[in-house]
């Protein structure tokens, strides 16, 4: 039977009752504290466009569709997430569930993502692309304890790429018994049929677009970073909270994955630290008015800031009329507010890629530095995602340092992000070998399939502790010369490789 844990006066437990969880759960808990979630009630991440086109909603859907005939008796309320958590499809024949899961916002368009909502059962699925069963109270958020959900990853059957999940819910004091082996049964059943039906087929659903999300003070915009950002960050956070102080309104430009919203969010803040902050991403043509719907009423609020990400991504017709909307919104100068904060920031990779009916409404430009002009950045960033993946101190070895501070970073943070999340997940102490290729290679060049699998094979027996050139060239069965060529040839900067001529 499962146990509650003992609640604090916040309504979370304390350290001590959390170590009653099993490990996967209890780590799910500390990352949801370190997201920021809040504890008391679901926070609402709506995107307006839900891919219905895909082979996994195709198939997935049919799956459940002949679930649904089994369960037709049973509280259940059967869905199929994509791999970022939005909830593609949800079907039930019991309205009571129906009612109770929309209250909570557990439904098609809702992203229920653990970093959105906490530990629930679809998003630790996702999380640690393992089968999950969460009951009651192993909920992170009070809204959900109502609930014990079961969740499967679905994988695609010929790239191993993760498309999504199926997910069971039902009420906590109803069994629980089958609910996991349903829905590992559903979600086995998906993947079969992906197969069958695969050729031709786009297998994996296209990221969703206009999503509106409250930035959590989890994110990387809040969070504490164990040592302080460089020079060249904090100076371009400082010109952006000047530029908002004076009443301009910014656009925040730099390169993908460079930290545009996390920069905004930050410079915010500092000119007005209780603010809620809103993040918006384009959406496509036909999803325009119920884009706007979702999140213009809140720029008329005081203590709310939206912030507009990509708006270079937006043709020209929905970016006029996105200025109607933001020039409607603009707070006058005054005598009450002579500089008064503007409601709404913008981003974009280049200002002169902004859309020129957008572009008039820009006061302030602010550049964020890509993360190979700020190397000092990388390793705190690195020990950030790595705590936060993990809920506590993930270290590095020297020799993973190196390799990290050394590599050029091209999809800068997000790309460290993802690297580190990966790494952390199959160890205790990230070192060479649980790192991906990509980090010893300049990537300057493009590479066929047949040249990955090899340049990643050579990294990965040079990576091995203890190993020199020499054993890796045997290893792999190349002469000393053919692998000392192959590694100019990808541009391979292994650490601890020995340098030529040295073994």
């Amino acid at each position: 039977m499962h146990n509650p844990p003992h609640l604090d006066g916040a309504g979370l437990p304390g350290d001590g009752a959390l170590t009653a969880f099993a490990p996967r759960l209890r780590a799910s808990w500390q990352r949801s504290r370190g997201y920021g979630v809040a504890p008391d009630h679901v926070e609402p991440v709506f995107t307006g466009a839900v891919d219905r086109e895909s082979l996994f909603y195709e198939c997935g859907r049919e799956v459940l569709q002949g679930l649904r005939a089994t369960l037709a008796n049973e509280p259940v309320s059967m869905m199929i997430t994509g791999s970022d958590g939005l909830v593609l499809c949800r079907m039930s024949d019991d309205p009571s569930v129906d009612r109770a899961l929309d209250r909570v916002h557990l439904a098609p368009g809702f992203s229920f993502a653990e970093r959105n909502v906490g530990t629930n059962g679809l998003g630790l699925a996702l999380a640690d692309r393992a089968p999950t069963l969460v009951r009651a109270d192993e909920h992170y958020c009070s809204d959900l304890r109502g609930f014990t959900c079961a969740a499967v990853p679905v994988l695609d059957p010929c790239t191993s790429d993760l498309v999504g999940s199926v997910n069971l819910t039902t009420w906590s004091d109803a069994s629980s018994a089958l609910l996991l082996a349903l829905a590992q049964a559903a979600a086995g059943n998906t993947g079969a049929l992906m197969l069958a039906r695969g050729h031709g087929s786009r297998m994996s659903p296209s990221v969703p677009r206009g999503e509106v999300f409250r930035v959590q003070p989890g994110s990387l915009a809040e969070q504490e970073l164990p040592r302080p950002l460089s020079a060249r960050w904090t100076q371009a956070v400082e010109r952006a909270r000047l530029a908002m102080a004076r009443g301009d309104v910014l656009a925040v430009v730099g390169e993908p994955g460079a930290g545009k919203t996390a920069l905004a969010c930050l410079a915010r803040r500092a000119a007005r630290p209780r603010v809620r902050l809103l993040g918006a991403r384009p959406p496509g043509d036909t999803d325009v008015e119920a884009w706007l719907g979702l999140w213009s009423p809140e720029l008329a609020k005081d203590d709310t800031c939206v912030v507009l990400e990509a708006v270079d991504a937006l043709s020209a017709w929905v970016a006029g009329r996105l200025a109607d909307v933001l020039g409607a919104a603009r707070r006058p100068v005054t005598a009450w507010a002579p500089a008064p904060l503007q409601p709404y920031v913008v981003t974009a990779e280049r200002y002169d890629a902004i859309p020129e009916a957008l572009r008039a409404h820009v006061d302030s430009v602010v550049e964020v530095p890509a993360l190979r002009r700020r190397p000092d950045d990388i390793l705190p960033l690195a020990d950030l995602f790595a705590r936060r993946h993990r809920g506590r101190p993930i270290p590095f070895t020297p020799a993973a340092a190196r390799a990290l501070s050394d590599h050029s970073w091209p999809q800068n943070a997000r790309q460290l992000e993802r690297v580190v999340r990966d790494a952390a997940s199959r160890t205790d102490t990230i070192d060479v070998q649980h790192l991906p290729a990509e980090v010893f290679t300049d990537g300057s060049r493009r590479l066929t399939r047949i040249e990955q699998v090899e340049r990643d094979e050579i990294v990965r027996c040079l990576t091995e502790p203890g190993t020199t050139t020499a054993r890796a060239a045997a290893r792999l069965g190349m002469s000393r010369a053919t692998i000392y060529r192959k590694i100019a040839h990808y541009g391979i900067q292994a650490p601890g490789r020995t340098p030529r001529g040295r073994d």
